[in-house]
C-alpha cells in the first residue's frame, strides 16, 4: 500500500507527537515507578490513585483540564507564557503534552512491575558496600529494570499514536499541527466520499497497533528470561 502525501504527512506528525511525549514523559514515569515500587509514605495510596486516574477518567476531561491548567489562560499556562514564551495552545506540543498525560499511567505501571520483581538484597548489598542510593539506581535498579522500561515505552507509544479525546479537547483538530492518525480518520468521516480514506488511515493504525503489542509482548517475555537466567 503506497501512501499519499496526507497520509504521509499524518503518519510522520502523529509518530513525531508519540516520541515527544514518551522521551519527555519518561523520566518523570521512572521516578514515579520508582516511587511507588519502593518507597512507603503517608498518603501513597492517594498518590498512586492520582497517578493511575487518566486511565479512568475520560479523555474528554482531561483535554478539559489541560485546557484549564495549561492552556493560554490557564493558571500554569499564562505564566508559561509570560515567563518563558512557551505555549501549548494549538500546537503539536499540546498535543504532545495530551498524549503524554493519558499514556503515563500504562508507562508507569509497566516500569512500576519491572522495578518491584527486582530482588531487593542486591540493592541492599550494594548499600551495605558503601554504595550511595544514586548509584545503586544507576547501576542496579536502572540496568535490571531495563526490560521493563522498554515495554512501557512501548506500550506507552502506542497509546500515543491512538490518543483523540484529550488531543482534540485541548488543542483542536488542526491540520499539519496538531491532526494524528485517529484525528485525521475522524475528519474524513464527517466529508462527503471520506471512508475510503478512513479506511486506510484505520489499516495504517491498526498495523502500528499490532507491532507495538507484538514487541511488548516480546519485551515482556525477555524480561522473563532475565530474571529466571534460562535462555
Amino acid at each position: 500500500m503506497i501512501l499519499t502525501e496526507f497520509e504521509w504527512q499524518t503518519l510522520l506528525l502523529s509518530l513525531k507527537i508519540a516520541g515527544a511525549a514518551i522521551i519527555f514523559s519518561l523520566p518523570v514515569g521512572i521516578l514515579t515507578a520508582w516511587i511507588l515500587a519502593r518507597c512507603q509514605f503517608i498518603g501513597k495510596s492517594l498518590f498512586d490513585s492520582i497517578v493511575h486516574l487518566p486511565l479512568v477518567l475520560p479523555p474528554v476531561v482531561l483535554g478539559y483540564l489541560l485546557l484549564l491548567t495549561m492552556g493560554r489562560h490557564g493558571f500554569i499556562g499564562e505564566w508559561l507564557d509570560k515567563c518563558f514564551h512557551l505555549s501549548f495552545s494549538f500546537n503539536w506540543q499540546g498535543a504532545a503534552l495530551a498524549s503524554a498525560v493519558v499514556a503515563f499511567p500504562l508507562m508507569v505501571r509497566s516500569i512500576r512491575l519491572a522495578i518491584e520483581s527486582i530482588d531487593c538484597r542486591l540493592e541492599n548489598v550494594a548499600r551495605t558496600l558503601g554504595a550511595k542510593p544514586f548509584r545503586v539506581f544507576m547501576t542496579i535498579t536502572l540496568p535490571l529494570a531495563f526490560p521493563g522500561i522498554l515495554m512501557g515505552i512501548v506500550l506507552g507509544f502506542a497509546r500515543c499514536l491512538g490518543e483523540f479525546g484529550a488531543t482534540i479537547t485541548f488543542v483542536s483538530n488542526i491540520q499539519g499541527e496538531t491532526r494524528t492518525l485517529p484525528l485525521a480518520m475522524y475528519t474524513l468521516l464527517q466529508i462527503p466520499d471520506g471512508e475510503s480514506a478512513a479506511l486506510r488511515l484505520c489499516i495504517i493504525s491498526i498495523i502500528l497497533s499490532l507491532v507495538a503489542l507484538f514487541l511488548s509482548e516480546m519485551l515482556n517475555r525477555w524480561h522473563k528470561k532475565k530474571l529466571t537466567g534460562s535462555k
